[in-house]
């Protein structure tokens, strides 16, 4: 994995496991990607997730009583 030795000497197991946490935050919340929307925009995954959900997941109907 790429993050692991260049970042090393690591302490131990925390130390990776939260190395690894922040990169997968960054991935998936901070990181700009063109390649996920239909037009020249730039957008975070979390975002492009977020707008497929409310697209395809219909709005609750007002129940009736």
């Amino acid at each position: 994995m790429g993050l692991i030795y260049p970042q090393g000497p690591w302490r131990g197991l925390d130390d990776i496991e939260f190395a690894t946490m922040t990169y997968v935050d960054w991935f998936n919340q901070r990181r700009l990607h063109g390649e996920i929307t239909d037009d020249s925009s730039y957008t975070i995954p979390a975002e492009a997730e977020a707008d497929y959900y409310r697209q395809t997941t219909p709005a609750n109907e007002a129940a009736t009583q």
